[in-house]
C-alpha cells in the first residue's frame, strides 16, 4: 500500500445515507479471488442500467467527477454485510479518502487495513461540502498527519483517528507490513526455537 499523509483531490458528492456493501460492490461480483479489477464494479446498479449502458441520471457518470478521489457521503456507509470488497471497489476505482458522518465499523476497519482513510465529519459538514462539489467542480487537501481537511475558501474541519490506524494508514502498512516490522524480532525468535 501507499503511505497516505496529505492528499489532494476532486470531491464526489454522494447524497445518500445507508448505503450498504451490496450496493458497492453488488454480489454477482464477488467471485474474484484478487483485490484488484473491482472499481469497474463500484455503484454498479446505480451507475449501469439492465443492459450494462450507463445511466445519466447517475452524477457518478458525469465527467466533472472524473478522476475524483474523495467521495462525501451520508451516514451509516458501508452498512450491511462485511465484505472486503467494498473497500476494494472503493480503492480501485480511484477514491483514497470517505468523509461522511458514520460508518458501519467493519466497513471502517477494512477501510483502514486497505489503506483508505474513513474520515468522521459531522453532518452539517458534510452537507457544506456536498454542496459545494455539487456546485462546481470542487477540492479539498486532507492532512492525515494534522488530522485536518480544508479547501482554499475557508472551510476546515478536523478529525478523530486512533494512533493505530493513523499509522498504518502513515506508513503505507496492512497488518502483513505492521508485523514485518518485527521481522528482527521474529527472525531472532525462530533462530533461538531451532
Amino acid at each position: 500500500m501507499e503511505p497516505l499523509r496529505q492528499h489532494q483531490g476532486l470531491v464526489y458528492p454522494l447524497n445518500r445515507t445507508n448505503i450498504d456493501t451490496d450496493q458497492i460492490i453488488p454480489k454477482q461480483f464477488l467471485k474474484r479471488i484478487e483485490r484488484s479489477g473491482f472499481g469497474q464494479f463500484l455503484f454498479y446498479n446505480w451507475r449501469f442500467d439492465d443492459n450494462g449502458n450507463p445511466r445519466p441520471d447517475f452524477s457518478l457518470n458525469d465527467a466533472k467527477y472524473k478522476g475524483a478521489s474523495i467521495l462525501v457521503s451520508g451516514e451509516n456507509f458501508g452498512c450491511g454485510s462485511s465484505r472486503e470488497h467494498a473497500p476494494w471497489a472503493v480503492q480501485d476505482f480511484g477514491f483514497k479518502i470517505i468523509i461522511a458522518p458514520s460508518y458501519a465499523d467493519i466497513f471502517k476497519n477494512n477501510c483502514v487495513k486497505n489503506g483508505i482513510l474513513a474520515i468522521v465529519a459531522s453532518e452539517d459538514q458534510v452537507q457544506t461540502i456536498i454542496k459545494k462539489a455539487e456546485s462546481t467542480e470542487y477540492t479539498l487537501t486532507v492532512d492525515l498527519e494534522a488530522q485536518k481537511v480544508y479547501d482554499n475558501e475557508g472551510f476546515e474541519l478536523t478529525f478523530d483517528i486512533a494512533p493505530y490506524p493513523k499509522e498504518m494508514l502513515l506508513n503505507g502498512w496492512d497488518e502483513i507490513g505492521v508485523t514485518l516490522t518485527y521481522e528482527d524480532k521474529i527472525n531472532q525468535y525462530e533462530a533461538t526455537k531451532r
